[in-house]
């Protein structure tokens, strides 16, 4: 289970700082600067940054499920690990702009987070 959740410290890593700065490399000079002015970013880079906001909001709850079952000793590494692809898919899906792929890829990493929960009662 510990390595499940580096992987997925890397694909938080990946997802709020890795490619919203890849896809924004036109405004490096605006990155290394003190950002006092926004900057015009591109449809991708956009669609990065709102992916990254939807990993924050399902991420706490995938940390604190995992840790719960370590100390419980419940194995849900399987799930975990479906819900890390999932995810991961679905900052490609979500960042390429595949709307139905993307919603679907995000109800199955949902699911995952579920029955996660539900094997630790």
């Amino acid at each position: 289970m510990v390595d499940v959740i580096i992987y997925s410290l890397i694909l938080a890593l990946v997802t709020q700082w890795l490619l919203p700065m890849i896809l924004n490399t036109k405004n490096m000079d605006w990155m290394l600067s003190n950002r006092d002015e926004s900057a015009d970013i591109s449809v991708m880079c956009s669609r990065a940054k709102r992916a990254s906001v939807n990993f924050q909001e399902s991420y706490p709850a995938f940390l604190a499920i995992s840790i719960i079952s370590m100390v419980q000793g419940v194995d849900i590494v399987s799930l975990a690990t479906y819900w890390l692809v999932l995810r991961a898919l679905f900052m490609v899906a979500y960042t390429a702009g595949i709307t139905y792929l993307r919603t679907l890829l995000w109800m199955g990493s949902l699911v995952c987070l579920i029955m996660m929960a539900m094997a630790l009662m």
